[in-house]
C-alpha cells in the first residue's frame, strides 16, 4: 500500500508514489520533521494481530526507518492487555486474540527513548461478511477487460464504510518448455586449438515448466454506501485487461475486506488523495494528516497513523480465461516466444563453425545458452530452434512453488 504523509515541514514518500511521473526530478528535502508513524489495524479474527511501527523519512531517503526495541500492548476496558514483541521489523502480539464487539480498545506505545503514545478509545465495527465476489467482463476507459465485483449487505444499515485488500495469483506456463536444459561445450584438439562444439542435454532437475506468481495489492481501496438506502456493496476492487496474461491460464483472487468506522475510512480516504502522484506535487499541500494516535508525553508532538479496530471478512475465488472470456484466444505471453518469420536467424540457429561460412551460429547458439539468455526448443538436421530463456523456463521471473492454496 503506497503511503505519503504530509505536513508543512516535512515530506514522507514512497518512491513508488512518483515512479509514474513523465519527467524525473530529484526532490528532495529543505526541512524535515522526524515523526512516528504507527500502522495498526486489529480485527475480529482470532490471529497474532501485526502493528507496524517505523519514522519518517526524507525525500532522499531510501525508504522508512523501522522503529525498534519499542513496548507495545493493546488495552481493553475489562483489564485484559496483549502484549507484542518486536519480530523482523514489525510487532506480533505474543497470543493470538481477537476484538469482540461492545469492548473498548487502546493501543500504547512506548519508544526506546522513552517517549509514550496511545490511541483514542475504539470499538470493533459491524461483522458484515463478503458473500460474493463475481467477475465480469466491462470496458473501463475504452479497454475491455474483467472486472472482480466484491458483494456484501448489512441489513442493520450501520457498516456503510470498507476498505480492501487484495492478493492475486496467477498460473504460468512456459510455451518453449523442452523436458531437458541444453547446454553448449567447446572442443579442441590436443594442441589447444579450438575444433567446434557440441550440445548436451541433461534434465532441469526442478519445475520449470509451471509457476505461480502472487502479487499485493499496491493501492488504498475503500468504497461506502452511506448516500445510499441500503448497505449494499457492489464494488469493483479490481480490473484485469483481456489481453493480460496473468488471466491467460488460471488465476486466483484473494479479497480482504475491511469494516470501518468514519473517522478510520476518513484517515484512509485523506491519504489515497494525497498519495496520488497528482497531489504531491500540487500548490495547494494539505496539512498535517490527523490520526487518533497523539504524544502522552509531548502535546505539541505530530504523531502519524492510525489504530483501527475493523470487523474483518475475506474470500477467495479461482477462474480460467475460458470461463469468463469463452473461445477467445489466449493473452500472449509476456516474453517473444514466436517465430519471428521476418527473422528466422531469431529463432533458427545453423549449429556449425565453419569461419568461411558466415552462416554459421555455433558459437552464438552455445554462448546463448550457457549464459542462461535462450533455451534449445527442438532440433532439426541443420537448425536448432531457440526463444529467450523465459520461455523454457518460468522460474527465471516467477515462482516454481505451488500455492497451498490452489486448487487446478
Amino acid at each position: 500500500m503506497k503511503k505519503i504523509f504530509l505536513t508543512s515541514f516535512f515530506l514522507t514518500l514512497f518512491i513508488l508514489s512518483i515512479a509514474s511521473c513523465t519527467e524525473p526530478y530529484a526532490l528532495q528535502t529543505n526541512a524535515f520533521e522526524d515523526a512516528i508513524v504507527v500502522e495498526a489495524t486489529i480485527t475480529n479474527e482470532l490471529k497474532k494481530q501485526e502493528i507496524k511501527l517505523s519514522r519518517t523519512y526524507r525525500f532522499e531517503d531510501n525508504g522508512p526507518k523501522f522503529e525498534t526495541g519499542a513496548i507495545v500492548y493493546v488495552k481493553d476496558n475489562l483489564g485484559n492487555q496483549y502484549d507484542f514483541e518486536e519480530i523482523n521489523g514489525k510487532y506480533f502480539s505474543v497470543s493470538e486474540f481477537q476484538a469482540v464487539a461492545n469492548r473498548n480498545y487502546q493501543l500504547h506505545i512506548t519508544t526506546s527513548d522513552g517517549k509514550s503514545y496511545s490511541s483514542s478509545n475504539e470499538k470493533l465495527t459491524t461483522v458484515n461478511p463478503i458473500q460474493s465476489i463475481t467477475p465480469s467482463i466491462t470496458i473501463r476507459e475504452g479497454v475491455r477487460g474483467v472486472q472482480i465485483l466484491v458483494n456484501s449487505f448489512d441489513p442493520t444499515n450501520t457498516s456503510k464504510y470498507y476498505r480492501f485488500e487484495y492478493e492475486e495469483t496467477n498460473k504460468i506456463e512456459a510455451p518453449k518448455w523442452s523436458p531437458n536444459k541444453a547446454n553448449g561445450v567447446y572442443t579442441y584438439d590436443q594442441y589447444g586449438a579450438f575444433t567446434g562444439g557440441y550440445i548436451v542435454n541433461n534434465p532441469w532437475g526442478r519445475e520449470t515448466k509451471i509457476c505461480y506468481t502472487t502479487k499485493k495489492s499496491q493501492n488504498i481501496i475503500l468504497t461506502n454506501t452511506s448516500s445510499l438506502s441500503e448497505d449494499r456493496v457492489n464494488y469493483p476492487v479490481r480490473f484485469i485487461s483481456s489481453q493480460d496474461y496473468i488471466i491467460a491460464n488460471r488465476y486466483s483472487i484473494w479479497v480482504k475486506q475491511y469494516d470501518q468506522n468514519l473517522q478510520s475510512y476518513t484517515f484512509y480516504k485523506t491519504l489515497k488523495t494525497i498519495s496520488s502522484s497528482e497531489s504531491i506535487l500540487s500548490q495547494n499541500q494539505p496539512g498535517f494528516l490527523l490520526g487518533n494516535m497523539k504524544s502522552d508525553t509531548n502535546p505539541n508532538e505530530k504523531v502519524v497513523g492510525f489504530f483501527d479496530v475493523s470487523s474483518y471478512s475475506e474470500k477467495r475465488i479461482f477462474f480460467n480465461y475460458h470461463d469468463v472470456f469463452p473461445g477467445e484466444a489466449f493473452p500472449k505471453y509476456p516474453f517473444d516466444c514466436e517465430i519471428d518469420q521476418n527473422n528466422l536467424a531469431k529463432n533458427f540457429k545453423k549449429f556449425c563453425f565453419n569461419p568461411f561460412d558466415f552462416s554459421c551460429q555455433g558459437t552464438e547458439l552455445i554462448d546463448g545458452l550457457n549464459n542462461n539468455q535462450i533455451v534449445l526448443y527442438s532440433v532439426s538436421d541443420l537448425d536448432h530452434e531457440v526463444y529467450p530463456y523465459p520461455c523454457g523456463d518460468c522460474t527465471s521471473f516467477s515462482n516454481n512453488i505451488r500455492p497451498t492454496f490452489w486448487i487446478d
